[in-house]
């Protein structure tokens, strides 16, 4: 989708799969298109402008994280969720907050890689036709591809040796080539079996390093898996399956590598979207020791990443100066006012976000896209099932879900999953029956399935 929406357009979007929370969706949609409006100025005027990055209050399971990511979808932007408490401060185990920007940067690789990929899928695709009708026919190609791969490495010390590759055998008849090109298109020859050649993946190495050394051992086994020779497996597989091997080995090796990552990091410095969640638990509450120290530690570490620096992966150096962070906390014990001051300055757009009521639960259960009676109604019917949500069985499960949250513990929209799975926990064990049928989801339904489960307090605490 284009970046070019307007505010409105983008809340318009958002309002397909989030129920409520206007406020948070104008102050992200305001930050979004304030990215496209940077892009469009004079060099000198758009290096001086930050984004403006945002801190979501409200308890969980209200649509904090459902907004950000849905918005990096809108914006077709590099997007990563992190939870503030995985990262630790330096000097103690744990990972290092510069971690997110290299997750980042290899999102907005395999993004750009995927786009250039499909751009060039037909040609790809003819050369996986080309692969498949030699195997059939058997030619063989006697070029042995580990020798090629070893002379690299030869000539790398200067060893120079001159490449040696033997003819290829002549290609048969073509009258009988072209007639099964003709069989292979009109899919008459998926389930043939082959032999197809393909690289192996190497085994990860440097693995179990530990936290802090991951990223310098993930570098340094690639570095060794690219000098060494290239194991090519040949395996015996199905045309069709074939197909969905080879197209994709194809494909990469027609994009342009080197502009393949200088997109992606343009990208990710430029449109990327880093969402950090759980922020309110690394607030230190007290004026002191123990795991408070890190926690502050974590925040410091954290300053410079936000506030714009430079960090270094092994695509490069990476600036963070134009990346829109959102953080995002229920801030139930610890306050926003209870992090350190320059983090406070750099989340300046504060949107506390509401609780649900009952009403927003009934609307979650039927209007977005992706609405939760939506995708069992879906999964269901694939067994001949017909399920039917009456207007009451719907008010039912909200109202459920609602008066559960409300005695043991608020965990937002996410109730209504384990309310709807209790009640349809029946009908998803039973099926597929003999004969398609409608069952109808009422509210004396609902309450046979879930009723007594959720009027006792002692079993709706543990099963609910």
């Amino acid at each position: 989708m284009a970046v070019e929406l307007t505010p409105k357009q983008i809340v318009k979007e958002l309002d397909k799969y989030i129920i409520g929370q206007n406020e948070a969706k104008k102050s992200v949609a305001i930050a979004l298109r304030n990215r496209y409006r940077r892009l469009k100025l004079e060099e000198n005027m758009r290096k001086e402008i930050m984004p403006k990055n945002i801190l979501m209050i409200g308890p969980t399971g209200v649509g904090k994280t459902e907004i950000a990511r849905r918005l990096a979808q809108i914006a077709n932007a590099p997007f990563i969720k992190v939870e503030a408490t995985r990262f630790t401060e330096v000097g103690y185990v744990g990972k290092n907050v510069e971690s997110m920007i290299r997750e980042l940067v290899d999102v907005s690789i395999n993004m750009v890689r995927n786009e250039m990929m499909e751009n060039v899928q037909d040609k790809a695709e003819k050369m996986v036709e080309e692969i498949i009708l030699d195997s059939i026919m058997g030619v063989k190609k006697k070029k042995n591809m580990n020798a090629g791969n070893f002379m690299d490495l030869l000539n790398m010390f200067g060893q120079n040796q001159p490449r040696r590759e033997e003819p290829e055998e002549p290609v048969d008849n073509f009258e009988r080539r072209e007639a099964l090109r003709q069989k292979l298109r009109n899919g008459e020859l998926e389930d043939i079996e082959i032999e197809i050649e393909v690289e192996e993946a190497p085994a990860p190495m440097f693995a179990g390093l530990g936290p802090e050394f991951e990223d310098m051992g993930i570098q340094i086994g690639e570095m060794f898996s690219n000098m060494m020779p290239k194991k090519i497996k040949r395996k015996k597989v199905k045309i069709r399956d074939a197909r969905k091997l080879l197209l994709p080995l194809e494909a990469e090796k027609l994009i342009d590598k080197e502009k393949m990552i200088q997109e992606a990091i343009d990208r990710a410095q430029n449109r990327g979207i880093i969402f950090i969640d759980e922020m309110d638990k690394i607030a230190a509450r007290s004026g002191g020791s123990g795991p408070d120290v890190s926690r502050e530690g974590v925040q410091r570490d954290l300053l410079p990443i936000v506030e714009g620096t430079t960090v270094i992966t092994k695509h490069g150096p990476i600036k963070t100066d134009y990346m829109l962070f959102i953080a995002a906390g229920a801030f139930h014990v610890a306050k926003p006012s209870d992090l350190i001051p320059e983090i406070q300055g750099r989340f300046p757009i504060r949107v506390e976000l509401e609780a649900l009521t009952e009403k927003d639960f009934i609307r979650i259960l039927v209007e977005p896209e992706n609405a939760i009676t939506k995708q069992y109604k879906a999964l269901l019917e694939t067994d001949g099932v017909n399920l039917v949500f009456t207007e009451e069985g719907i008010e039912e499960i909200a109202k459920i879900a609602f008066d559960l949250n409300e005695r043991i513990e608020n965990i937002g929209a996410r109730r209504l999953y384990t309310v709807v799975e209790k009640v349809l926990e029946e009908v998803s064990f039973e099926a597929p029956l003999e004969t398609e049928v409608e069952i109808q989801i009422t509210k004396e339904y609902v309450r046979q399935r879930i009723g007594e489960l959720a009027d006792n307090k002692d079993l709706s605490e543990f099963v609910l």
